[in-house]
């Protein structure tokens, strides 16, 4: 082992401040529907035009915003070590939740007003942090027994499982993301293409077992996450675990959102206009701004997840790492891509 790995996997002696320094997801976590507040006060409309200043003061809180995922990232991979204490353990894995703060802060949102609870979504959402955190701290500083990477039987298969149900959901994440991308040319031409849609996916027959699809997805990347989360892993796993954990409650979040909110209680078509904010739009509404990290971060990981997926089966089939790692950069980087433009025309743009 390295000297920079054993740097990497040795996190002190978990003194009081060391313990605070690994809440710092949490913290990010607990601050960013405070980012969304001031990129929406930075733009809200004035009696003159926007200022320069203003302009990026709303970039930059954006931005912020829906980098806080690579904090939990970033702490998550930090605190990968053989055998981690409990503290570290739950440190790490609170880590990984915080990944999914986007999806996680719409679903309290619509939760709460779901159950006509009259609370501040914000303060809801501090609290559960700090409880999140007090949990973590709570932990105690014994050693966990060291355990085998080696993935038991039961594990690879669930993952080979997961892999098969992947691929056929894939067929309507491409479809899907697709046409989101049509949006770039009108409101008109996306709802004739999903109009198309969905008279295969919203049948009485397919959209039942794609909805079950997607919850056994969720289900089967939980146990996959909870046991990779406890061994050594490098960063290519650790981004796949993390997003994993976004993806999951993006499902759950927008199944809420869609199924239950939209279509159930409030009878609204999830289309076009539902998926924007019209009329007021995504950008300049108070509650629907947290869409943006949300949507975007969901079409990046959803691809990215995929890419990391690819990379594993490459490399299991003998193609030499260094080219299972340049497609998996390549497939990264055309997730960012095709998630701003996508989110690109959410906002309004068009070509």
């Amino acid at each position: 082992m390295s000297a920079i790995e054993q740097g990497r996997i040795r996190t002190g002696d978990n003194t009081s401040a060391e313990k605070l320094r690994w809440l710092t997801p949490a913290a990010g976590a607990m601050a960013y529907p405070f980012l969304l507040d001031a990129f929406h006060l930075a733009v809200s409309p004035t009696s003159g035009e926007m200022s320069t200043a203003r302009l990026v003061l709303a970039a930059l809180c954006l931005f912020a915003a829906t980098a806080a995922p690579l904090l939990g990232l970033a702490c998550a991979w930090r605190l990968t070590r053989a055998a981690p204490s409990s503290f570290e353990l739950r440190a790490r894995r609170l880590a990984y939740v915080t990944i999914a703060a986007p999806p996680l802060f719409v679903l309290t949102g619509v939760g709460l007003g779901l159950l006509h609870i009259r609370v501040s979504d914000e303060l809801v959402w501090v609290m559960g942090w700090l409880a999140a955190g007090l949990y973590v701290l709570l932990g105690s500083e014994q050693e966990r027994p060291a355990k085998s990477a080696a993935i038991a039987p039961s594990i690879t298969r669930w993952r080979v499982v997961h892999g098969v149900a992947a691929a056929v959901i894939l067929l309507y994440v491409a479809f899907h993301l697709t046409n989101h991308l049509l949006g770039l040319l009108g409101p008109e031409v996306h709802a004739a293409v999903m109009k198309v849609g969905r008279t295969v996916y919203r049948s009485s027959v397919i959209e039942p077992i794609l909805v079950a699809l997607m919850l056994f997805q969720v289900a089967v990347g939980m146990r996959l996450a909870w046991r990779w989360s406890a061994l050594p892993a490098d960063a290519f796993r650790v981004f796949q675990i993390g997003s994993g954990m976004y993806l999951a409650a993006f499902i759950v979040t927008h199944l809420n959102s869609a199924f239950v909110s939209a279509r159930a209680v409030h009878h609204l078509d999830t289309n076009w206009a539902w998926a924007s904010g019209a009329p007021t739009g995504l950008i300049h509404d108070a509650w629907s701004i947290r869409l943006v990290p949300h949507y975007a971060l969901g079409v990046f990981f959803v691809l990215a997840h995929l890419a990391s997926g690819l990379r594993g089966v490459l490399i299991a089939h003998g193609v030499a790492t260094a080219v299972a790692n340049r497609i998996w950069a390549t497939g990264l980087a055309a997730a960012g891509l095709i998630a701003l433009a996508i989110m690109s025309g959410l906002c309004g743009a068009r070509i």
